[in-house]
């Protein structure tokens, strides 16, 4: 098929993102050299907006290539459905009821296990939590477990590889994590119906092997990592203090997540459900922190300006999809999710009949494998990536050692989903 005009220029601008995507640091810089135009270079060397400002570009040539009526017809054609269900998720997990019942939930595990509380809250944040992505959606687990991080094990001075480290298994555990059910992680969610995967299905094709990997993983740098762990967080449980939200504001505020994830499919359900919960906690501000608007929002934009470059690069990618054997793809979608949207990899080949039953495992299995190497291959990673992005050196988290960091646990994935 010949790509037309507005295929490759959006091709173009597609490229143009993900190379802007790992120079953000350049504008950074720039807003320091030149600080009457600082403001515009901090807008930009920020990785939340990187994909929403040349999504806008995309939509202005439209504009002047194709009227009016021919912008508006494609932008209304997109699905803005994910983009969203994760802001709505992201304000909803990251409330203080929310975060007080995870940490419950940590310190009750914790304290079973024998090991230091430092190294075993550190350990379950990466493993537990993912895992419980298959029951409440991933991007509300990476909420969950990145906040924790920041304020259990990154509040003070670490290493900087040990975060990169620890970022990177985080990534790559909340998209394998999310596999134990059927529509918990977005990539899984694009082909379960269509392909008739339901949750028992997950569990023995996809999830048991998810499992053992992001327990490998939780444990290798929970070991790597021990003495920096000690030294870190107090080697006492949390306790409840006088400001700690009481049992019937995270019980009101688990019904609120609850809400939202059983109507995750219908925006005007799930964001009335957020506008109530917004007043609520106005109505209870003893019991909350301020909720986490900005970073949701940027979350937002980033998935939407995603969702728009990404519709036009269908003829690229189903070519190349589709000349690939069952397990040349395992390989090629691992590699294709660090570029592109894992959930846009497995809806394209969901648009592909006649695929036979290994070619649609590995598809969806070398989706989930790359969902953590880059912050644009998985949904929820940009929401984990404005959460502890703070804690790092400059205040940014450089793709290409997130890349590197993510191998290691990546490669783990891989042995799961191939040997297993």
């Amino acid at each position: 098929m010949t790509p037309t005009t507005v295929q490759l220029v959006a091709a173009a601008l597609f490229g143009v993102a993900l190379v802007h995507t790992f120079s953000t640091s350049v504008f950074a810089h720039l807003a320091h050299r030149y600080p009457r135009h600082e403001g515009v270079f901090h807008l930009l060397s920020e990785v939340e907006v990187v994909f929403g400002f040349w999504a806008l570009v995309l939509v202005l040539f439209l504009f002047a290539a194709q009227g009016r009526e021919g912008a508006t017809a494609y932008v209304d054609g997109r699905n803005f459905t994910e983009p969203l269900f994760v802001f709505a998720i992201m304000v909803v997990a990251g409330s203080k009821p929310i975060l007080r019942l995870a940490a419950v939930l940590v310190n009750v595990l914790a304290r079973m296990m024998p090991l230091p509380n430092s190294i075993a809250v550190y350990f379950l944040a990466l493993s537990v939590l993912p895992l419980i992505g298959s029951a409440v959606t991933e991007p509300a687990a990476m909420t969950l477990a990145a906040l924790m991080l920041r304020d259990r094990v990154f509040k003070v001075e670490l290493p900087e590889y040990v975060k990169y480290m620890t970022i990177g298994v985080l990534f790559v555990n909340v998209s394998i994590g999310g596999t134990l059910t059927s529509f918990a992680a977005p990539p899984v969610l694009m082909v379960a119906a269509k392909w008739g995967w339901d949750t028992p299905f997950m569990l023995t094709h996809f999830g048991w092997k998810s499992a053992l990997a992001v327990l490998f993983n939780a444990a290798v740098v929970s070991v790597l990592f021990a003495r920096h762990l000690v030294r870190a967080t107090p080697d006492t449980p949390t306790v409840a203090d006088a400001n700690s939200p009481p049992a019937g504001a995270m019980l009101v505020s688990g019904a609120f997540l609850l809400g939202i994830v059983m109507f995750a499919h219908h925006p005007a359900i799930f964001l009335g459900l957020l506008l109530f919960f917004i007043g609520y906690a106005r109505a209870y501000p003893r019991h909350h922190d301020p909720l986490i608007l900005r970073e949701a929002l940027l979350v937002a934009f980033f998935l939407a300006g995603l969702v728009v470059l990404g519709g036009q690069q269908q003829w690229w990618l189903q070519e190349l999809l589709t000349r690939m054997s069952a397990q040349q793809v395992y390989y090629a979608a691992t590699a294709l999710t660090a570029v592109t949207d894992n959930a846009a990899l497995t809806y394209l080949g969901s648009l592909v009949e006649g695929l036979s039953d290994e070619f649609k495992y590995s598809l969806v299995a070398g989706a989930v494998t790359g969902g953590g190497l880059t912050v644009i291959a998985n949904a929820p990673n940009p929401a984990g990536y404005s959460i502890l992005r703070g804690n790092f050196r400059d205040g940014s988290i450089n793709a290409g050692w997130l890349f590197l960091s993510a191998l290691g646990p990546t490669l783990v994935a891989i042995a799961a989903f191939q040997l297993l």
